[in-house]
């Protein structure tokens, strides 16, 4: 028999050190930015990877106090590259500017796109928090190896959060750099159509089977326990899974209402990320075949199968 998967439990105890260089591991370096909000919780965490030389991974908002400690981070070694996990400008407003300033190329998946299309009378919720210009000079793929300065990161896709999403491990170690796909702090806003439900559990599945065990996420402290952890995570979805079912089931035919029944008291200004994530939950349904959802002008109308 299958052991129970644990209680997923937030740790929310984490000091940032906003502004100063706090080692990681060896060869990495973290820097939280000055943009803490309910969204990003103390603030983006940039890393500095390296050692002789370096690179800066996700160098976050446009912040003219955040490139300074950057750079005191830095302290006077080569820059070879910005690398970013993604395209959400917490993580990228900053990069083409400091690409230019530093002459150093821009290293990512490939540029910002949803991961499906709009449909007819749909926008995308988070259209202005994503980096549509951004071009990356150098496309990362799936399982190639880049070594900056004497450390060697391995490429992982990891789609779901939005579709051009990475993650990188620090070969020879259990780190893992889980960017905003895995977070201690609290679970990942996954919003369609930037993002996708169904690619989130599975870029789970695809972290969870890998070597590393330490992950260090983009918002919040290092996971010590990665693994379980992300296993918890995922109960913790497919839980959420038959709280929507069971809620459309008892009735609830509009996502305003799966939200009411499913976060009877979620507070008002994080209510409109419980609408984006119980939207991910029911589209996620959908294509399983375990709801109907009808679009509209007015909303979805939603009915179990």
């Amino acid at each position: 028999m299958a052991s129970p998967a644990q209680a997923l439990i937030f740790n929310t105890d984490f000091d940032a050190h906003t502004g100063e260089a706090v080692p990681v591991v060896s060869g990495l370096v973290r820097v939280t930015a000055p943009n803490a909000s309910a969204y990003t919780f103390t603030g983006t965490n940039s890393f500095i990877v390296g050692h002789d030389s370096v690179a800066v991974i996700d160098p976050g908002p446009d912040s003219a106090g955040h490139q300074a400690a950057l750079e005191r981070a830095v302290a006077g070694r080569r820059i070879e590259a910005i690398i970013l996990s993604h395209t959400h400008r917490d993580h990228s407003a900053s990069a083409r500017r400091l690409a230019d300033t530093w002459r150093v190329p821009l290293w990512l998946e490939g540029r910002h796109r949803l991961s499906r299309p709009l449909r007819r009378f749909e926008r995308n919720p988070i259209q202005n928090s994503c980096d549509w210009d951004l071009v990356p000079d150098r496309k990362l793929a799936d399982g190639e190896v880049i070594e900056v300065g004497g450390v060697h990161l391995s490429v992982h896709t990891t789609p779901g959060h939005c579709a051009n999403h990475l993650a990188f491990g620090l070969v020879g170690t259990p780190t893992l750099l889980t960017g905003d796909h895995i977070m201690g702090w609290n679970s990942t806003l996954v919003s369609v159509p930037d993002g996708s439900m169904a690619d989130y559990l599975a870029s789970l599945d695809k972290v969870i089977a890998l070597e590393f065990t330490h992950y260090v996420p983009a918002h919040g402290g290092p996971i010590a326990d990665g693994v379980t952890y992300a296993q918890a995570l995922k109960a913790h979805r497919e839980a959420r899974n038959a709280q929507v079912l069971a809620a459309v089931t008892a009735g609830a035919d509009t996502l305003g209402k799966v939200v009411s029944a499913v976060y009877p008291k979620i507070a008002l200004p994080v209510r409109l990320a419980a609408r984006m994530t119980v939207t991910a939950h029911v589209e996620y349904l959908e294509g399983l075949g375990e709801l109907t959802v009808r679009h509209g002008p007015f909303g979805a109308r939603l009915k179990a199968d």
